[in-house]
């Protein structure tokens, strides 16, 4: 009889175990790398919770990432950055959460996918950073983006060319867009609360997932060398097309 109810029990708990995973994996990398994240446990989320839910549930667990993210790298966080890019990303983060309130289910999910399948695009198509990155241009890059990841959820792969061509690196990048993000967050939290978005099941999930990102976060970097570049790189990529392209056909 044991036997049976465990049995009858593990349909049930891979989701929770995937996600769990996800959340691990997600924050490890955006340890290592200040983004990415979001396409690795985003879907995830979505695929169990549905967009409804998934979307405010991982701003919470971002939010939370973002913080201890913030934390480990303190000492190297350049708050003038972070100063003009959420001038730009707060006002807009509001317009993207109120869209998202009202928002068709279908149409966010067919967004998300495209969303998915661009992150990877825009990887190969970008051209080099150009050197000498003037600081207020992070306004406008904060308002596009407050934008996107208020509606989608996540617009992390697409930020990092131009924390980089500002010359951020290592501590100094992570830590500054984790601020400037965590920011964001609560701008978008706040919104999606505002707007009845926020529910019970979204706030239980974001919660939970929260103290995984801090572990995963500190792992960081121990875990995710382990891999070779190259076939983490191929091995995301091809999850993020395979996913983009099933919530745009499934919507």
């Amino acid at each position: 009889m044991l036997t049976s109810s465990l049995l009858d029990a593990v349909p049930a708990l891979w989701p929770v175990v995937l996600v769990v995973v996800a959340a691990l994996l997600a924050s490890t990398l955006a340890a290592v790398t200040g983004t990415g994240g979001g396409v690795i446990l985003l879907p995830v989320l979505v695929s169990l919770l549905g967009v409804r839910d998934a979307i405010p549930a991982y701003t919470l667990a971002q939010f939370i990432g973002n913080l201890s993210r913030v934390g480990f790298n303190r000492r190297e966080i350049r708050p003038h950055v972070v100063a003009w890019f959420t001038l730009g990303a707060v006002p807009m983060a509001v317009v993207g959460a109120v869209l998202f309130t009202r928002a068709d289910d279908q149409v966010l999910v067919r967004l998300l996918g495209g969303f998915l399948i661009g992150t990877v695009l825009w990887r190969h198509v970008r051209g080099r950073r150009s050197p000498g990155f003037p600081v207020r241009r992070f306004t406008i890059v904060g308002g596009v983006f407050g934008f996107i990841s208020a509606l989608v959820g996540s617009a992390g792969p697409f930020l990092a060319p131009f924390f980089l061509a500002y010359g951020l690196t290592r501590g100094a990048y992570i830590g500054t867009e984790a601020l400037a993000t965590a920011i964001m967050h609560v701008t978008k939290m706040a919104t999606y609360g505002a707007g009845g978005a926020f529910s019970c099941r979204a706030l239980f999930w974001g919660a939970i997932l929260g103290p995984i990102m801090i572990v995963g976060s500190y792992a960081g970097k121990r875990i995710i060398d382990r891999l070779p570049d190259r076939v983490f790189v191929v091995v995301i990529e091809v999850l993020l097309v395979a996913f983009g392209l099933l919530f745009i056909l499934r919507g």
